[in-house]
């Protein structure tokens, strides 16, 4: 008989345990690695949504703060020119209203011209793409919250982000 050379079967599942204990271990890192990078974006986008907003006061006095992405959003190439329906201050993917696991909103206030706004980033599916909420209004202070529940108010009493 001759000898044959090869892994026993034993081997073969030694070696498959230790990758699935090393995947036991490094799956969850992952996990939590992406939840931070898609709160790091949506962080991101709502400060772009305080920069855009003052912008677009400064730009339209006689209309305030805009009372939707759509205001804030738009295709301004060659001879177009921005306005207050679309002042091309963010870009598509943020004017869309989903970005990075997350849902944008942003509601105006009320009056002429609007002095008020609230700007909101919810994560689309809690404890998968975010555990936070963020929410920010005319004082362009990012607040959170923790509650796993969509934001639908931003009071001021949320906790600020540092």
């Amino acid at each position: 008989m001759r000898k044959q050379k090869g892994f026993s079967l034993i081997e073969l599942l030694i070696v498959v345990a230790i990758i699935l204990i090393i995947a036991a271990i490094a799956i969850p890192n992952l996990l939590r690695a992406r939840i931070a990078a898609n709160e790091s974006s949506a962080v991101a986008s709502v400060r772009t949504l305080n920069t855009s907003q003052i912008s677009y006061n400064s730009a339209y006095p006689t209309v305030g703060f805009a009372a939707a992405l759509t205001n804030l959003s738009g295709t301004c190439t060659g001879t177009v020119i921005p306005t207050s329906t679309t002042a091309c201050l963010i870009d598509s993917q943020l004017a869309s209203g989903s970005k990075s696991g997350y849902t944008f909103t942003v509601t105006g206030g009320t009056g002429t011209p609007a002095s008020s706004y609230v700007a909101y980033a919810n994560p689309q599916t809690v404890n998968t793409t975010g555990v936070r909420s963020f929410c920010s209004v005319a004082d362009a202070v990012v607040r959170y919250t923790n509650t796993g529940t969509a934001m639908t108010t931003c009071a001021g009493t949320e906790t600020p982000l540092q």
